[in-house]
C-alpha cells in the first residue's frame, strides 16, 4: 500500500463551556457558562478584587493570584474569553469613500498611522464600520498597545487559561445589531469610570472611557452625572449627521444605585431631543439565540461568554493572531539541509513555470501598447503633480489670513480667552485650543466667532478644568472674498 501523504489541519472544536472574565481596575468578575441544546447554564459566578496590577506587576505573579482566585471559586474551566479594560483602548475615526476592500484596507492603514499618536506597529488594531449615504462608510479604529496584550496573554498562561478572545465588555453588553436597528448610546458604570459606546447603522460609531465620572467619596462611590451628560452630548455632536439622527435610545448598565441616578439626569437632558432612557436590569428573551437562566443579573462576563457560545462575532477583537501550522513549520525547519532542499525544490518549480511562456507574449503586447502612451501619461502626471504642489500658492482668497483675522476679532481684548494652538487644514477645517477665564467668557467668544462671515459648524470638542479652563473647538471656514488686510 502506498503511503498517504495527505493530512488535515486540526480544527478547533466548538466550545460548549466557557469562562467569561472582565477586568475593571482591580475588580475581576467571572462566570462559567455551559450551553446545552440552546440553553445556557451558569456553573460558577464570582467577583473578586486583585491585589496586583496586571500592567505593572510580573505576569507570572498576577497569573498565580488569578489561579488562586479561580481555585477558591471552584473554577476548573481553562477556555476563557476576556473583557479588557476600556481605558486600554485608543480610538480614531475616519470616513471611507466607496472603494474595493483591498484599497479600503490600505487607506485604513494610512488613516491609522495618522490618527493614532503612536507607532501602529506597536498596536493591535480592530475596526468597526457604519455605512453612510452615497456609499461612504464611517469607521471607528480601536487599538490596544501590544505590551498590554502580551502581558495579558502571559497572565492567562500562568493561570493555566486558554484565551479564545480579547474584546470589550461594553460591546458585549450592547452589540451593534444590524444596519436597520436604531442607534443606541450605551453607558456602563465601572469602578472608576463610565464606559460610553454609540452604536448606529450596524457598527460601533464611538467608544470612550469617561475617566473621573466615578470617584471615591470616603469609601462610597459617587457618580458625576453632569460630567457624563456633557461628554455624551459632545460625543454625539462629533458623529456624522445621519448617524447622530439614527440614535434613539440610551441604555445604562451597572449597579442599580448609580445607574438610577444617571438615568434620571440623562432622561432630563436628552428626552427633549427624542432619546429614550432605560436602565438595563434583565436580558431580552432570545438575546443569545437560546434560553438564558431566569433572573440572571446583567453583567459583562455573562454577556461575553454567552455571545461567544452563541456564535455571535465580537464587534472589536484584539486577540493577537496565532501563526498557522504551515508558518510554524517554516520557522522550525528553515535552516540546514532542509533549507537547501527547499531551495532546490523552488528552482524546480521555477523551471516548470517556463512551460507557461506564452504569457510572455501577452505581456510583450501590453508593454508595446504602454510604450505608445507612456509619454502622454507622463506629461499628464507631471501636470497633476504641479497642480498639487503649487496650487495653494495661487489661492487668491488669503484664507489663512482671513481665519486669523476672524479669530482675532472674536477673542476678547481683555485676555479672558486666549488661544494656544491654531491648526488650519486644507478644505477650511480649523481647530483651536486655548484657555478661558470662565465658561461665560468662552461662550461669549464662541457667539462672536459663530456670527463671523464664513464660519460654519462651530463645535466645542473638549473642556477641562474650571478656572482657568482648557478648551478645544473646531469650525469650517469658507471665505469667498479676495485679499484680506
Amino acid at each position: 500500500m502506498k503511503p498517504d501523504f495527505k493530512f488535515k489541519l486540526r480544527k478547533r472544536k466548538k466550545l460548549t463551556t466557557l469562562l467569561g472574565l472582565t477586568l475593571d481596575g482591580s475588580r475581576l468578575d467571572g462566570v462559567v457558562l455551559k450551553r446545552t441544546n440552546g440553553s445556557l447554564t451558569v456553573l460558577q459566578n464570582f467577583s473578586v478584587t486583585l491585589a496586583l496590577d496586571p500592567l505593572t506587576a510580573a505576569p507570572d505573579l498576577v497569573g498565580r493570584e488569578l489561579r488562586n482566585q479561580l481555585d477558591a471559586a471552584g473554577v476548573r474551566e481553562r477556555d476563557c474569553i476576556v473583557g479588557v479594560p476600556l481605558k486600554w483602548v485608543l480610538t480614531a475615526q475616519t470616513e471611507l469613500p466607496p472603494l474595493p476592500e483591498a484599497d479600503a484596507a490600505s487607506l485604513l492603514q494610512l488613516e491609522a498611522e495618522r490618527g493614532f499618536h503612536t507607532d501602529i506597529a506597536q498596536l493591535q488594531v480592530a475596526d468597526s464600520r457604519s455605512p453612510l449615504a452615497g456609499g461612504k462608510t464611517n469607521v471607528l479604529l480601536a487599538g490596544i498597545p501590544n505590551p498590554h496584550l502580551v502581558a495579558l496573554e502571559n497572565i492567562c498562561a500562568a493561570a493555566k487559561l486558554k484565551p479564545a478572545g480579547f474584546t470589550l465588555r461594553l460591546t458585549a453588553l450592547q452589540p451593534a445589531g444590524d444596519e436597520a436597528a436604531e442607534g443606541v448610546v450605551a453607558l456602563a458604570v465601572g469602578e472608576s469610570h463610565v464606559g460610553l459606546q454609540i452604536t448606529a447603522a450596524g457598527g460601533v460609531a464611538a467608544l470612550r472611557a469617561l475617566e473621573g465620572a466615578v470617584t471615591d467619596d470616603g469609601g462610597r462611590r459617587a457618580l458625576h452625572a453632569d460630567f457624563v451628560v456633557r461628554e455624551t452630548r459632545i460625543t454625539l455632536g462629533q458623529l456624522p449627521a445621519e448617524l447622530r439622527a439614527a440614535v434613539k435610545h440610551i441604555r445604562i448598565f451597572g449597579p442599580r444605585e448609580l445607574t438610577r441616578e444617571l438615568a434620571d439626569e440623562m432622561e432630563l437632558k436628552f428626552e427633549p431631543m427624542g432619546l429614550q432612557t432605560e436602565v438595563v436590569a434583565a436580558y431580552a428573551p432570545g438575546e443569545f439565540g437560546g434560553q438564558a437562566p431566569p433572573d440572571v443579573p446583567v453583567s459583562g462576563a455573562f454577556s461575553l461568554a454567552a455571545r461567544f457560545l452563541a456564535g455571535q462575532k465580537a464587534a472589536l477583537e484584539f486577540l493577537p493572531p496565532k501563526p498557522t501550522f504551515i508558518e510554524r513549520l517554516v520557522v522550525k525547519y528553515s535552516s540546514g539541509r532542509l533549507r537547501t532542499a527547499g531551495a532546490a525544490g523552488a528552482a524546480a518549480v521555477l523551471l516548470l513555470l517556463g512551460v507557461f511562456g506564452y504569457q510572455q507574449a501577452v505581456l510583450w503586447q501590453l508593454r508595446s501598447q504602454w510604450s505608445q502612451m507612456a509619454a502622454k501619461v507622463g506629461e499628464l502626471e507631471n501636470v497633476q503633480d504641479n497642480l498639487r504642489q503649487y496650487g495653494s500658492w495661487y489661492d487668491g482668497t488669503f484664507r489663512n489670513l482671513a481665519v486669523l483675522r476672524e479669530l482675532s476679532l472674536a477673542f476678547p481684548q481683555d485676555g479672558a480667552v486666549t488661544a494656544k494652538n491654531i491648526q488650519i487644514r486644507d478644505g477650511g477645517a480649523v481647530t483651536c485650543s486655548g484657555t478661558a477665564r470662565d465658561y461665560a467668557a468662552l461662550l461669549a467668544m464662541q457667539a462672536s466667532l459663530r456670527a463671523a462671515a464664513g464660519v460654519t459648524d462651530l463645535k466645542l470638542q473638549q473642556v477641562r478644568g474650571k478656572t482657568p479652563m482648557q478648551f478645544v473647538f473646531a469650525f469650517n471656514f469658507n471665505h469667498g472674498g479676495g485679499s484680506e488686510n
